[in-house]
């Protein structure tokens, strides 16, 4: 996840400004000791700078957010294989899912140094929005640290696209965080190529299919790579 290397370090008590009013929802402090599976990590990090007056470095959380839908029925279908790349993000990264909040399955942990929220929208792919935009604004995320991963039928069968910023494209789940982020659009996203219905399929059967062995390999080589 190589955009979290670009992860911007404040000298600022807090991290940077809410993405959305929050003056109805409690803030949490991100620089709690996060729990972990072997040991915990504290999200503040002290960083080498020039000057040693300026302190210690406080860095911006990330939230990793991938769409799909609840429930076992949806389970390996094209359209929640954001859900399947969170969910190696936490196995990787030894983060476990274990909070329910804002809609969502939320597991707090860090990636290198970089304190993150992986997310998995529990509102069905159409209302994603509902869960992500009270998300950004409880732990004060900015809108460059919000990282979409989402189903593109545009794009090949297992092929991966990163863009700093973009529209919907006709995602009805992007469309939905979109509208609940104020319009904002700026906002980093990994899409992942599904391929696109063949002949005459409607398109949400092919959406709610599950891959077919062939398909599945393809996918689980980019899911690993």
């Amino acid at each position: 996840m190589s955009l979290l290397t670009t992860a911007t370090p404040t000298t600022s008590s807090h991290f940077s400004a809410p993405l959305l009013p929050s003056s109805h929802t409690p803030r949490r402090n991100l620089t709690a000791p996060l729990r972990r599976n072997r040991r915990q990590r504290l999200a503040t990090v002290v960083a080498s700078v020039p000057d040693p007056a300026a302190g210690p470095l406080e860095y911006t959380p990330w939230l990793i957010a991938g769409l799909g839908n609840p429930g076992n029925k949806y389970y390996g279908t094209r359209h929640n294989v954001g859900f399947e790349m969170v969910d190696h993000i936490a196995r990787e990264e030894g983060i476990t899912m274990n909070t329910i909040q804002s809609k969502s399955l939320l597991g707090i942990g860090s990636i290198g140094e970089v304190p993150v929220l992986l997310v998995k929208p529990q509102t069905y792919m159409n209302y994603s929005g509902e869960a992500i935009g009270p998300l950004a604004a409880c732990y004060q995320v900015p809108l460059r640290h919000i990282l979409l991963i989402y189903d593109d039928m545009s794009l090949p069968n297992g092929v991966l696209r990163i863009q700093r910023k973009g529209g919907h494209g006709r995602h009805n789940g992007l469309q939905n965080v979109i509208e609940h982020l104020d319009g904002r659009h700026e906002f980093p996203r990994l899409s992942i190529g599904i391929g696109s219905p063949p002949g005459k399929m409607d398109t949400r059967a092919f959406l709610l299919q599950k891959f077919s062995s062939e398909e599945r390999v393809q996918e689980d080589i980019k899911l690993n790579y």
